[in-house]
């Protein structure tokens, strides 16, 4: 029988999992999607954009996987390539240039990793986007969906808080990988996913995350959601700047 982490991380991957763009369109009104990484492409595994959040300005991007097979092909399975964290980091800089708060929507099992990701450069652009996210002087809310695999994730995972949905998980590595290199055995793939310790409910003691949300499904009314967002960005936006800055960085420093 299929032990309880793991049919957690299987939920996470579930095809039933409430699409980014969904969310998107139920939490924010007239999104203006916006294209490229002023270098050399526009992934289509980053979806980044501005639109109103009960009448606020903010700047909305998200990773997401793809409801079809040519989506998921064209999306890389959800994994963004070197042009997509530019075109995020482009958006942050944006929002921080306009005064407009930053949320991410995170669902993927990690950044694009192949030869050509490599050459042009993903360690170094993930990088960046962990520096510029950390030192950014608006609201940051980064709310984790469905899976959240290692520095592809922790990319777009430096806000102020970090939420994450009941069914999502949060790891440094798949349980796949960390069977096959620690345990040397590919089978072991449940046992692994329990030492992960990358449920919400793990995550939630542990610090590393503010708050565990409920599931939401195509069509659902996203009210509660977008008033609790709402909530915190007003928190948030009460802060000056020093101290907003010195909160997000303590918060990381605790782990």
């Amino acid at each position: 029988m299929t032990n309880q982490t793991y049919q957690k991380v299987l939920a996470a991957r579930s095809h039933e999992k409430i699409s980014i763009q969904d969310l998107i369109d139920g939490l924010i009104d007239h999104f203006f999607e916006l294209h490229g990484d002023r270098a050399y492409a526009d992934d289509e595994a980053v979806i980044g954009g501005i639109g109103y959040l009960d009448k606020r300005p903010v700047t909305v991007i998200g990773i997401q996987k793809g409801d079809t097979p040519t989506e998921t092909i064209a999306r890389h399975g959800g994994s963004p390539t070197p042009a997509g964290y530019r075109k995020a980091l482009r958006l942050m800089k944006q929002a921080e240039k306009f005064h407009r708060p930053v949320l991410t929507l995170i669902n993927t099992p990690g950044a694009w990793s192949d030869a050509e990701a490599e050459y042009k450069g993903i360690g170094t652009v993930i990088a960046q986007c962990l520096k510029e996210g950390l030192r950014l002087k608006i609201p940051y809310l980064s709310i984790i969906v469905g899976e959240a695999g290692s520095g592809g994730a922790l990319a777009l995972a430096v806000g102020d808080r970090v939420w994450m949905f009941k069914d999502s998980i949060y790891s440094v590595i798949s349980p796949e990988g960390y069977a096959s290199i620690l345990f040397k055995d590919a089978s072991r793939v449940e046992e692994a996913a329990s030492v992960l310790k990358l449920t919400p409910d793990d995550l939630l003691e542990a610090g590393v995350i503010e708050q565990i949300l409920p599931e939401y499904h195509r069509d659902d009314n996203l009210t509660v959601l977008k008033n609790e967002i709402v909530h915190v960005l007003d928190e948030l936006s009460a802060l000056s700047e020093s101290q907003l800055l010195a909160q997000r960085y303590q918060r990381f420093r605790r782990f």
